[in-house]
């Protein structure tokens, strides 16, 4: 959510620092700061809103110093104003922040009797607070830091620097993802290796607990019990170049235009073109004796495993459970032994999914995680990781990230039939091959003919207030995603049902100014399918078919839209109409005039609970 960024360096840090800010925007934020030592002294700058504003005040008052923090703010205690926007601090130290600090108001009712005086609504001054009192006592800042964050409870990535101390910077890290960055003579500290790439790519990330005295000559790393401890540097692959927009509009339209690639890169290296058979790496766990998976996401990832699911049930006959993350270890639910524990996350930082990560470790679960980024959090916890080679995504809402998933799991339930006897070798081919067309069928969707038939039902549905998502089977997730896409970016309200549920209610809601999007592509569900969007049509709903062409020539007499998708195996229909609903939230933002790379009130990385 929030994004830290910090250096100790030789250069002047607070341009460094405010470029690197911007390759966190993608993060989601509504305030921004930077806090600077000039002569031994604190200085800072913040500003409400865009990183626009905190730049014009910089040129207005420029920082002087070669060691700096930086923030973007995404809101919890306190509004969204300068006040409240991070660095905190006091004449002696400045903290960024990133997590929720549980027992802030015990901490503030104790230090405000120690004669602390607060200035803000937030959760971090306390950590300030609670510093600036242990430097007032005499001790160093290493020993204040250590002592401070004995005493926090909740989640928490910091960065905090020091008056007086220019070869200084501590950062910390409780539940929220922190990384280190090695140059020459200088060190910076981020909130991911995004922020950092151009800087450096030579990275160490902190574990969960850790915590680390970083000077220009390198850093020392601290477990959560104090004791140093060593922590490896990797050479991250991420490349300043990686996070361009290109010619393209938005980031949501480059990374959109990026199904194809990203699709058939991960097919290249996990399928066997010669034999049309997935070749999955070696897997600390067998596929063929486990006795049921449990799926556990949050957003987008959520409905890719959902997906997943169908997938391995019909295909592999494996039972599996799905559950929202942030439900799931609440609900305690029993896991059986030697069971398989599978996770979804862009990120791999999620808060609520690591939080499942670990219950699932506690229940004697194998676990595997689909992450796109290989150092993260989930990763390094996790028994086996299937990547999904996605590349850096910056716009807020999934697209690739979300198709990359899905083809991850498509792979995996080819290879968990395989291994449990219940795919032979002749139908596994036919699925492997329908899989590698998928990148030549997603590219057609992504044609000047197609995304044009997208956008003429854009006008119809820009001008709802309220738009229903049907679909049945693997295609069901689908609707879910196409509603939670068009929420996101352009602020209407949508819902995803299940085809047969709408006459269990949702049919109540339905007259002609309400559009009733479908995902209808031909096979064994499409007929049940039909028969659903009749009765909305003849409720007077407005019928929108994203189907294949025949599909789309069976529903002419009832669809007021039609868009025609490539014509493909069912196992791959859910890849493609992802990319078709995706489309058509995003024409329906430009239609809006709405931030489609960072709509509002939302965050990329979502690293608290």
């Amino acid at each position: 959510m929030c994004g830290i960024v910090g250096m100790l360096g030789e250069r002047p840090a607070a341009p460094l620092i405010l470029e690197a800010l911007g390759r966190l925007e993608y993060r989601g934020y509504d305030s921004a700061g930077i806090a600077t030592l000039d002569s031994g002294r604190i200085d800072r700058r913040r500003a409400e809103g865009k990183l626009g504003n905190l730049a014009s005040v910089l040129t207005r008052l420029p920082l002087a110093g070669n060691v700096g923090i930086g923030h973007t703010r995404w809101a919890t205690h306190g509004a969204p104003t300068e006040g409240n926007a991070h660095p905190h601090g006091t004449s002696r130290v400045s903290v960024v922040h990133n997590g929720i600090i549980e027992n802030h108001a015990a901490l503030r009712a104790e230090l405000e009797a120690a004669g602390q005086e607060f200035s803000t609504e937030t959760d971090t001054e306390c950590v300030a607070q609670l510093l600036d009192l242990y430097l007032q006592q005499g001790m160093s800042p290493e020993k204040a830091a250590g002592a401070a964050l004995a005493r926090l409870e909740g989640a928490y990535a910091l960065a905090l620097i020091f008056a007086g101390h220019p070869d200084l910077m501590i950062g910390a890290r409780h539940g929220a993802p922190l990384a280190i960055g090695f140059g020459e003579r200088e060190m910076f500290i981020g909130s991911d290796a995004l922020a950092l790439a151009p800087l450096t790519r030579r990275i160490a990330y902190l574990e969960d607990g850790d915590w680390a005295v970083i000077r220009r000559d390198g850093a020392t790393f601290f477990d959560r019990h104090g004791a140093r401890v060593e922590r490896a540097i990797r050479e991250t692959r991420l490349t300043g170049a990686a996070i361009g927009r290109g010619n393209y509009r938005h980031f949501m339209e480059k990374e959109l235009h990026e199904h194809p690639v990203v699709i058939g890169d991960v097919l290249s290296r996990m399928i066997d073109p010669s034999s049309r058979s997935v070749a999955l790496w070696d897997l600390p766990f067998d596929l063929a004796t486990l006795p049921r998976a449990t799926i556990s996401a949050c957003g987008s990832a959520f409905y890719a495993g959902l997906v997943g699911r169908v997938w391995l049930e019909t295909i592999a006959r494996l039972p599996t459970d799905a559950d929202v993350a942030s439900e799931f270890r609440y609900r305690a639910p029993p896991l059986p032994s030697e069971g398989l524990g599978l996770l979804v996350s862009q990120s791999g930082e999620t808060a609520d999914t690591l939080a499942a990560l670990r219950y699932m470790q506690d229940e004697g679960q194998h676990v595997l995680s689909v992450v796109n980024v290989p150092e993260s959090s989930m990763a390094r916890e996790s028994d086996a990781v299937l990547e999904t080679l996605a590349g850096p995504e910056i716009g807020v809402a999934s697209t690739k990230a979300f198709t990359a998933q899905l083809t991850v799991l498509a792979c995996f339930a080819l290879a968990a039939g395989r291994a449990r006897g219940t795919l032979d070798a002749a139908r596994e081919a036919v699925l492997t091959q329908a899989l590698m067309e998928v990148p030549g069928q997603a590219a057609e969707i992504l044609s000047e003919e197609t995304t044009a038939a997208i956008a003429r039902v854009a006008e119809r549905i820009a001008e709802a207030r309220d738009v229903l998502y049907l679909g049945r089977g693997s295609c069901f997730p689908v609707a879910l995603e196409g509603a939670l896409k068009l929420k996101e970016i352009s602020y209407i309200h949508a819902e995803g049902y299940a085809a047969g549920e709408m006459k269990h209610g949702p049919i109540a809601l339905i007259d002609k100014h309400v559009p009733v999007v479908a995902i209808a592509p031909s096979g064994p569900l499409f007929e049940k399918t039909a028969s659903n969007l009749q009765e909305a049509a003849a409720r007077g709903g407005q019928v929108v078919v994203f189907s294949d062409a025949a599909g789309a020539e069976k529903l002419c007499g009832i669809a007021a839209e039609t868009v025609v998708l490539p014509t493909c195996d069912p196992f791959v229909a859910p890849i493609l109409h992802t990319i078709a609903v995706q489309m058509l939230a995003y024409k329906v933002a430009l239609l809006k005039g709405t931030d489609v790379d960072q709509p509002r009130n939302l965050a990329k990385s979502v690293t608290v609970e």
